[in-house]
């Protein structure tokens, strides 16, 4: 257990801050720490007055937004558990969820609530406005009175907002704080737990090894319903005292862009896509003409034109940031070494939703080609294997960040974190002599999609299994594209007399109808017919090896 607590760096951060700006949605007026300070403070009151008690469950599903992070902060500083969900999930899967963590309080943007049934989330007391901050329903009138005299309250409570009114909970660091979901579908979902003590952790070594200041502006555009953006878009910065803006709809990497240019980050977080797609869009075309290879072949040539190229890169993203920072998935091996040569600031990180998320970091004038940082200071990794620096093995590590398991899970628990504490990523990869960490593989069935999602292929193929003329699927990642390897019914062919051009106009309707019933980003974009029954282990599992894509 750290002495660091995650609320005591939110309690410093405001009164250190106070007038500062602290969060705004992208081109809207932003709020200072102060005001931020009040409007947790009335979320307390409404929090006391409703009897949420510390440890209790309140759920989150929203778009990314200053006033989901003003939740967020209200929540964890109260001592309640706070359940973010990806907005993205099915309407079902969203009740699902909100069932499973137990939670008694619902904050949801008024759209996404519309498509909830309220009789499927019976042990909900309330919801609340992300989007205004009004109550929606309530099960019972005390409940609304008390929200309609919650301005009057907190007048009384505090007239006149100061500094030394800035004390929060004192829970302790090996409490619950956050349980977060790494899927959706009903016999697939995990929840996460992390505490304090994880949050904390991940909080401290960014603040000490990430090169951010003070009053540095950032954007967060990544999914703040994840470890990810969460802990370093937004957790990270905001315990910083510097300003976040919050690009709330799901932003294109145009958008993103544009942003970057306009508020001129200091530190860049991101998932691979972003970074690829201006590889692949701005300088492959440039640098593979003809004339253009000849000149980065010439000694002190290529030195100047990769200076420009640099300069220009760095100019897209906004020209002052010091570091971008590439996690989530796996990165572009072509774009990393020519990212590299240029002398472009960019590092890669590794993490998992399990260690709230962050196992490795190193700056990127530190870092190593193909890696993916060293263990951070708060884990003990090592690599299962007989030796480490040269043999492959099972990435597997303990230590501060890690999760206290699985919400309701012990079985899942018991799967991933041994008798010893050893937490199983199910990664697979070498450590040299400096500790780098060079990730090989991944032994798990989770794809890692392009936005840095976690994409359960199994999910997706109980869906496709379950429809006419599919006997079994194997969903696999091609080009950054969901692929469905689809065995077919042979019988059910046969027996309704389907010609191929018949089986592939289906199959192809039956991948539309499966997209239809599954979120965006587990979208499959085309699918193969596979002949033959998939291999399979002695237990019946499919290899999925055999058919993953290197």
């Amino acid at each position: 257990m750290i002495k660091e607590r995650l609320i005591g760096y939110i309690e410093q951060s405001i009164t250190q801050n106070w007038e500062m700006e602290a969060l705004s949605n992208y081109k809207e007026k932003g709020m200072s720490y102060k005001e931020i300070a009040g409007k947790m403070l009335r979320m307390h009151i409404f929090f006391r007055e409703a009897g949420i008690r510390e440890g209790d469950k309140i759920a989150l599903v929203g778009r990314n937004s200053a006033n989901w992070c003003i939740t967020y902060l209200a929540t964890v500083t109260y001592g309640a558990v706070i359940v973010p969900i990806l907005p993205d999930f099915k309407p079902d899967d969203l009740s699902n969820l909100v069932n499973h963590s137990d939670a008694t309080l619902l904050f949801a943007d008024d759209k996404l609530y519309e498509s909830i049934d309220p009789a499927k989330i019976p042990q909900i007391i309330g919801v609340v406005s992300v989007d205004t901050f009004k109550l929606i329903t309530s099960r019972d009138e005390s409940l609304k009175a008390n929200f309609d005299s919650l301005e009057e309250k907190y007048s009384k409570a505090y007239p006149e907002l100061k500094k030394e009114d800035i004390k929060f909970s004192d829970i302790s660091n090996d409490k619950l704080a956050v349980i977060s979901y790494t899927g959706g579908t009903t016999g697939f979902s995990k929840g996460v737990m992390l505490s304090h003590n994880s949050l904390a952790a991940n909080v401290r070594f960014a603040q000490v090894n990430m090169p951010l200041s003070p009053g540095d502006p950032l954007v967060s555009f990544l999914p703040l319903a994840h470890t990810y953006g969460c802990a370093f878009e937004f957790l990270f910065p905001f315990t910083y005292g510097c300003h976040i803006t919050i690009l709330s709809k799901t932003p294109s990497p145009q958008i993103i862009v544009q942003a970057f240019r306009e508020i001129r980050p200091r530190l860049i977080l991101s998932v691979p896509l972003v970074i690829e797609k201006i590889f692949k869009k701005q300088l492959l075309p440039v640098i593979t003409k003809p004339h253009m290879k000849i000149l980065l072949a010439i000694p002190g040539i290529n030195g100047i034109l990769h200076k420009k190229i640099n300069q220009k890169l760095t100019d897209t993203f906004g020209g002052r940031f010091k570091e971008i920072i590439i996690g989530g998935a796996a990165f572009n091996a072509e774009a990393e070494r020519f990212f590299r040569k240029i002398g472009f600031r960019f590092t890669v990180g590794y993490g998992m939703t399990e260690c709230g998320p962050l196992i490795s970091y190193a700056s990127w004038d530190t870092t190593k080609l193909g890696a993916s940082g060293r263990p951070v200071d708060s884990l003990e990794v090592t690599i299962d294997s007989s030796d480490p620096q040269k043999e492959m093995g099972e990435i597997i590590l303990r230590g501060e960040n890690v999760m206290l398991g699985y919400y309701k899970n012990e079985k899942a628990t018991r799967e991933i974190i041994d008798e010893n504490g050893w937490m199983h990523t199910g990664d697979l990869g070498i450590m040299d002599k400096d500790k780098n960490i060079f990730i090989k593989g991944r032994s798990k069935s989770m794809i890692l999609g392009p936005s840095g999602k976690n994409i359960f292929p199994e999910e997706i193929e109980a869906v496709f299994n379950n429809m006419d003329y599919v006997a079994e699927t194997v969903v696999i990642m091609e080009d950054n594209k969901l692929v469905a390897l689809i065995c077919p019914d042979n019988d059910a062919v046969k027996n309704d007399n389907l010609s191929e051009d018949q089986l592939l106009t289906i199959l192809d309707q039956t991948r539309k109808e499966v997209n239809e019933r599954l979120p965006d980003f587990m979208a499959v974009s085309k699918f193969r017919i596979h002949r033959e029954e998939f291999a399979k282990t002695p237990k019946r599992s499919i290899k999925r090896f055999l058919y993953t894509k290197e």
